[in-house]
């Protein structure tokens, strides 16, 4: 396999983020779906609306979200599309909760580690092509959230999120096997990759890094300085490249505490996972533009 191009900014800004876009210049033809994180209600470090518009507009895309599958104030259609509203998603693109009316769209994984099917939100079947935004950072049980997350518990419904966490017992969501969620993870991110053949790209924005992630109400401050954006069409490879340069931020005071996070919950070992699933590599080019 080639190395993965990864195209890499300092300049955090919406002109920033164009910039790293159009140098990967990814096909993404027909009708897109733009996964963000809405944001828990509360949480002071997600990426708001404001910071992607221009990017969603260029590519005409729809903003794309599922049900959370824990008590908040995302874990119903109503309150959902209520919190959406509220964090302005509404105000400037069309928005489509994948999940908001069941059944479920079931993709199926027969090389899948530790789940076989994964449960997404059946509106993924108006989309031709996915651009998946991210917002880099730790997270209390997956170590650190990035482009696999994304793919994984982001295009999951809400019992699907509940049936990744509990590794294919959904009663266990909390309780399952750590390393087994990491792996369910990587499966059902695959499933996805594979649905839309090669015509995805991956945006991982490395700012407002917290040990904690978007979906939490109370989250922990930012503690390490933004580094930059991230763009590629490899979603191991972009993943892989944030977490080095984590690790290469010898001077930032705050990188041991984000260190601690990801390695005490395993998180590299998502990307172990992916990349013995075969849907990229974690041998990539960084190109700072």
């Amino acid at each position: 396999m080639e190395k993965a191009k990864v195209y890499f900014t300092r300049d955090i800004s919406p002109e920033g983020l164009m910039k790293v876009y159009e140098a990967l210049s990814p096909e993404l033809p027909g009708k897109v779906a733009v996964k963000v994180h809405s944001g828990e209600t509360g949480n002071q470090n997600f990426l708001h609306p404001e910071f992607w518009k221009e990017l969603i507009e260029k590519v005409n895309g729809t903003v794309t979200e599922c049900n959370t599958a824990y008590e908040g104030t995302r874990n119903t259609t109503e309150k959902h599309l209520k919190t959406l509203e509220e964090h302005g998603w509404n105000k400037y693109f069309p928005v489509d909760l994948l999940d908001a009316e069941g059944p479920d769209l079931e993709l199926s994984i027969p090389d899948g580690k530790v789940i076989k099917k994964n449960f997404v939100g059946k509106n993924i079947v108006n989309y031709d092509s996915l651009l998946v935004l991210s917002h880099f950072k730790g997270h209390p049980m997956g170590g650190y959230g990035g482009a696999l997350k994304q793919l994984s518990i982001g295009v999951a419904s809400s019992f699907g999120k509940a049936y990744i966490h509990g590794a294919g017992v959904p009663e266990e969501i909390w309780t399952s096997d750590h390393d087994s969620f990491l792996e369910s993870m990587a499966d059902a991110a695959s499933s996805v990759v594979k649905y839309f053949g090669g015509k995805a790209a991956y945006i991982n924005v490395m700012k407002n890094m917290s040990v904690d992630c978007d979906c939490c109400a109370i989250a922990e401050d930012p503690c390490m300085k933004d580094i930059g954006i991230l763009c590629s069409l490899d979603p191991i490879a972009i993943d892989k490249a944030c977490i080095d340069l984590v690790y290469a931020a010898t001077d930032d005071p705050g990188r041991d505490h984000l260190l601690e996070r990801i390695e005490s919950r395993n998180g590299v070992h998502t990307i172990e996972a992916a990349l013995e699933l075969g849907f990229g590599t974690d041998d990539y080019e960084l190109i700072e533009l």
